[in-house]
């Protein structure tokens, strides 16, 4: 069984997805007749396979009800981020051709949207709970219609946005199969065949449903009949009273989420009963060596990383195991293969690190931006395309992260990658979490700069920074060692894990001219 629909006919009662706080529930046959109850909606409203819905919503069960309304009629479902602001929603929304927005007053910035920011292409609001100004009610729009399947169902899927930690977020759409609802889609069965989902699987989402892996496990889940805890907000403590209160078998989370565990005292932290957990997946952002050895103490081998991106293109994984013998590696490919390339496109040997790219993924485009689409493709061999990630594979072929591309620094013709010192930084037990970007230099055109965000504010001092620089120096070159330490209250981490180093370097490069985007 490959969709929700068929559990709702073999299991009607089961819960699809229950709200970690609040135990808000919506059971299989529930999730059932809402979806089609609003797809029959969205058809009346003349929308059709290819079109585009957009989802402006906080984690909730609605979120669900939208996302598998329009995926069987053949939509494309655009998620915004609730941190955009009217302007940022505006600009997903025009560039998606969205036709129907679906929002709710409790996002922050969806009032502004809605009264004063809509773009021509949006042709109906809905806003859930509470009304916003020319928009409908959703729960009353959908209650009348007919709960049975329409006539004509094609397949969807979402059409996620990048996160823009770069520039503008970019839309990365795939060409929709044109195949049944219903059909079997690959991306469940990739979570089947790895991680063991199935109808006995407690899954627990504690990231925004508006990032892609969120949303992806979490359909994917659906897909499978798996119950779906969704967390509200993520904090440390409600994640483990998550795990411990429902049961969690399975469950998916970030680096940060890691390190805001680990830095819990210790005696609350072992408090909570996490024997339940048999899987604890990770991705979207390099974890330290440091701080994954400490979870593999603390949980047990039960760690499986993947690399790999929205765009689909292909994929590594890793178990505790392996990565104990290879750490800091995210693995072998299991979807595609790898080649290491230098920028002119020569394949590079083991060892030597280079642009990744991956061969036989997904056939993807970035939307309305044909050269972004054209630069991610390999120049001599086009069936190959990367993510902008450097890395290097070992002689067994396992694969190990340097850095993105673009957050390279080049201090006097040296190429310095961050990642290894902010995994340095990281591993301090007075820092929660680390920033370091390339300033201007007048003589070496760049220099090092650590921005640091300290577990307690009062570190926030001269002293603590020339202690994190000697820190950095027991462990690092000297070319690498950050020649100075900024402190940050926060850093501008979304809560995917991703850092977005072009909010902290615009201040830095304020009146001069950056190499970089």
């Amino acid at each position: 069984m490959s969709h929700p629909r068929e559990h709702a006919a073999r299991n009607p009662d089961h819960p699809a997805v229950i709200m970690a706080a609040s135990a808000d529930c919506l059971t299989y046959g529930d999730l059932e007749a809402k979806a089609n109850q609003a797809a029959h909606l969205l058809r009346e409203l003349g929308l059709n396979a290819g079109d585009t819905i957009a989802i402006f919503l906080k984690n909730g069960v609605d979120y669900f009800v939208v996302y598998w309304a329009a995926q069987r009629i053949g939509l494309y479902i655009a998620p915004i981020s609730t941190s955009f602001n009217a302007d940022e929603a505006a600009y997903i929304l025009s560039d998606s051709g969205a036709r129907v927005l679906v929002t709710s007053a409790d996002v922050q910035h969806a009032r502004n949207l809605a009264e004063d920011h809509l773009p021509e292409c949006v042709e109906h609001v809905f806003s859930i709970n509470v009304s916003l100004a020319g928009s409908d009610d959703w729960h009353a729009a959908i209650s009348g219609q007919p709960s049975h399947p329409l006539p004509n169902e094609t397949a969807g899927f979402h059409m996620v946005y990048s996160s823009g930690t770069t520039g503008k977020p970019k839309g990365i759409r795939q060409p929709l199969s044109g195949g049944p609802a219903t059909a079997p889609h690959p991306l469940a069965e990739r979570a089947r065949e790895n991680y063991g989902i199935g109808p006995d699987t407690v899954y627990l989402s504690p990231a925004p449903l508006y990032h892609t892996a969120p949303l992806a496990f979490s359909t994917s889940c659906h897909r499978l009949g798996a119950t779906v805890i969704v967390m509200e907000r993520f904090t440390p403590d409600r994640a483990l009273a998550a795990i411990e209160k429902y049961k969690v078998s399975v469950t998916q989370m970030v680096p940060t989420m890691f390190v805001r565990m680990l830095r819990m005292p210790e005696e609350e932290r072992l408090s909570y009963d996490v024997s339940s957990l048999t899987t604890l997946i990770h991705a979207a952002a390099p974890c330290p060596v440091d701080i994954k050895h400490q979870m593999i103490e603390w949980l047990g081998p039960i760690l499986l990383e993947y690399y790999g991106g929205s765009e689909g293109n292909g994929s590594t994984s890793i178990t505790s195991e392996e990565w104990l013998k290879k750490p800091g590696s995210v693995g072998r490919a299991n979807w595609g293969t790898i080649h290491i390339c230098s920028d002119d496109g020569t394949e590079l040997p083991a060892g030597e690190p280079g642009l990744i790219y991956f061969e036989g993924g997904w056939d993807f485009k970035y939307l309305n931006d044909d050269k972004k689409t054209r630069e991610a493709r390999h120049p001599d061999h086009p069936g190959w395309s990367t993510l902008g990630d450097v890395g290097y594979l070992d002689s067994d072929g396992y694969l190990f992260l340097t850095d993105r591309k673009s957050f390279m620094i080049i201090s006097g013709g040296v190429n310095i990658y961050p990642q290894e010192i902010e995994d340095r930084l990281i591993s301090h037990p007075g820092v929660l979490d680390a920033a370091v970007i390339g300033v201007p230099n007048a003589e070496m055109g760049e220099e090092v700069k650590a921005v640091v965000q300290p577990v307690n504010a009062t570190d926030a001092n001269p002293d603590f920074a020339d202690a994190l620089i000697e820190w950095c120096r027991a462990d690092l070159s000297t070319v690498k060692c950050p020649r100075s330490i900024d402190f940050a209250a926060s850093l501008p981490r979304g809560e995917n894990g991703k850092l977005y180093k072009k909010k902290i370097r615009e201040a830095y490069w304020a009146g001069h001219t950056s190499r970089l985007v």
